[in-house]
C-alpha cells in the first residue's frame, strides 16, 4: 500500500492495530525550538530518529540529551536514536531551530530496558556494484548490535550510492512463518529523494511469475507491505533514501526468502550475503 505525502499533524501514519502491517507503528513528528511532543503506544516498543535536527529525550526518567544532528536532510550527517520499551511514555523537546523526527515501532509484549544509540554505535554495511546497479549503504540504527536489548523491532536508513539503480534485489519476500526458509515481518518504508523532485517506483508482486503492482514514489511517500516480494528503484541522476522498520511476528530476526525465478543472481551482486546476515 502507498500513502502519498500529507500533513500528518504529529498524528500517527501507521497506528496499531494497522490493518495492513499491525506489527507495525509510524509516526513523523515535525518540532519547532522549545516545542515538546510526548506519546506512548501500548503494546509496541518504538525507536525515535531524528531525521532532522535535535532533540532531547526522556523515556520515565532515562535522559538522551542532543539526540540527531543532521541539518538539512537526512544525507547531512549520521543517525542517531532512542530505544522506547513497550507502553513506555517518551517525550522529546526540540533543540535545534526545527527537528523531523521518525517514531519507529514493532508490537512486542514484554517490557525492557531504554538506551540511546549514537552515531558511533551503529551497524555499517555496503553491497552491490554499480556494474550491478545496485550499491547500496545501510546504517543499521537498531541492528545486530541491539539484538539482545530489543524484542521484535528492526530499524534501519537504506542509501542509494551514486545515482539510479535498484533496491531490495533479488526480489525477496519475509510474509510468512516457514523457519528455516522464512520468517513473518511487516515492513514500513518512508522514502526522501535528493533532489527531493526525484521519483522511484516500488514493485510489488504477490506471486512468481504472475504480474504484480508497481507505485510511484516520491519524497515523502510511505509504503507499507505485508505479503509479496518487493524491489524499488530510483530514477536515473537521483538518489534515494528510505526509513526502514520491521516487525517480526515470532522472532527479531529475519530470514528473507528470495524469488525463485531471480535467487541465482545472489552470487553476482558483491557482498549481499553480508548485507542478508545483518538483518538480525
Amino acid at each position: 500500500m502507498h500513502i502519498a505525502p500529507y500533513d500528518n499533524a504529529n498524528r500517527p501514519i501507521v497506528d496499531a492495530g494497522d490493518a495492513t502491517v499491525p506489527l507495525n507503528y509510524f509516526n513523523i513528528v515535525k518540532l519547532k525550538k522549545g516545542d515538546a511532543f510526548e506519546y506512548a503506544v501500548p503494546g509496541f516498543e518504538t525507536c525515535i530518529v531524528p531525521a532532522t535536527g535535535t532533540v532531547d529525550v526522556d523515556v520515565e526518567g532515562f535522559k538522551v540529551d542532543v539526540l540527531g544532528g543532521r541539518g538539512v536532510d537526512v544525507w547531512d550527517g549520521e543517525p542517531e536514536g532512542v530505544y522506547v520499551p513497550t507502553a513506555a511514555k517518551a517525550t522529546m523537546v526540540c533543540t535545534s531551530d526545527t527537528a523531523e523526527v521518525f517514531i519507529a515501532g514493532a508490537k512486542y509484549d514484554k517490557v525492557l530496558e531504554a538506551f540511546a544509540v549514537r552515531s558511533d554505535e551503529l551497524d555499517l554495511v555496503q553491497y552491490g556494484s554499480d556494474d550491478t546497479k545496485t550499491h547500496r549503504k545501510i546504517k543499521h540504527i537498531l541492528g545486530q548490535k541491539q539484538h539482545d536489548k530489543v524484542g521484535r523491532l528492526l530499524v534501519s536508513e537504506l542509501y542509494t550510492v551514486g545515482a539510479g539503480g535498484w533496491s531490495g534485489f533479488p526480489s525477496h519476500k519475509h510474509d510468512t512463518d516457514r523457519l528455516p526458509d522464512e520468517t513473518r515481518h511487516d515492513e514500513t518504508y518512508n522514502f526522501r529523494f535528493r533532489p527531493n523532485h526525484g521519483s522511484g517506483v516500488q514493485m510489488l508482486q504477490r506471486e512468481d511469475g504472475k504480474p504484480g503492482d508497481a507505485y510511484h514514489i516520491v519524497d515523502g511517500s510511505t509504503i507499507c507491505l505485508d505479503n509479496g516480494y518487493h524491489p524499488c528503484a530510483v530514477l536515473p541522476g537521483y538518489e534515494m533514501y528510505y526509513f526502514t522498520i520491521l516487525g517480526g511476528l515470532s522472532q527479531r530476526s529475519l530470514v528473507q526468502y528470495f524469488q525463485p525465478s531471480h535467487a541465482y543472481q545472489i552470487e553476482t551482486i558483491p557482498g549481499i550475503k553480508d548485507m542478508i546476515a545483518k538483518f538480525k
